[in-house]
């Protein structure tokens, strides 16, 4: 059994569901995604397919890569990502993954790249309370107190501070499909997913 696939966000809409609601949805282009290289318990010590998406033309791969993409076919890719799979034997080298692992109606959890925000202060990156807004008040969005003087006499750690926000991986758990259009390799997931468009997602099929 084989459960993940490699795609890219291509941004959100909304559909129509057999009941009469309207349902935000995320649009991405799942595979294809082709087999690089076949992991087995007897030669890596575990059971994995390494699958490659975003073809890339092997003139602007680097040697390394080049050779180890010669296995597999005549192209390169821009991405590597491993997913476990129960039998490797069921799988060779060069051979393509589509669609056909999923159905409408389906779990996936969706991992990804969140968009990067830059700097923030703490009411932006932690949801933080604001200060009183009146006249003569001058702590409308600082932080506060971060400790005390007297003891610890130090900033305790992991404070919630203002810092770099974003650009972190997140997933999302039990997404639901609503669609998917094989003749397009575009599937359609119920709700937003992490990234910005052109992201790259891994998509795991939940059970």
């Amino acid at each position: 059994m084989f459960n993940g696939m490699l795609g890219k966000k291509v941004g959100m809409t909304s559909v129509f569901a057999s009941d009469g609601r309207l349902v935000p949805v995320t649009v991405v282009k799942l595979g294809p995604c082709v087999v690089t290289q076949v992991k087995a318990e007897r030669t890596d010590g575990y059971n994995a397919l390494q699958l490659g998406f975003d073809e890339r033309p092997l003139e602007k791969c680097n040697k390394p890569r080049v050779g180890h993409f010669a296995k597999s076919g005549s192209t390169g890719f821009n991405v590597l990502c491993e997913f476990d799979v129960e039998n490797p034997d069921e799988f060779e080298i060069g051979q393509t993954i589509g669609l056909d692992l999923l159905a409408i109606g389906d779990k996936v959890n969706v991992s990804g790249t969140s968009k990067g925000r830059g700097f923030a202060g703490t009411i932006k990156r932690h949801g933080f309370s604001r200060g009183p807004e009146t006249h003569g008040c001058r702590n409308h969005r600082k932080p506060g107190s971060i400790g005390c003087s007297a003891w610890p006499a130090r900033v305790v750690k992991g404070r919630k501070m203002p810092g770099h926000m974003g650009v972190d991986r997140k997933t999302i758990k039990n997404l639901e499909i609503i669609d998917i259009r094989p003749d397009e390799n575009l599937v359609l997931i119920k709700g937003p997913v992490p990234g910005c468009k052109t992201g790259i997602l891994e998509i795991r099929k939940v059970g």
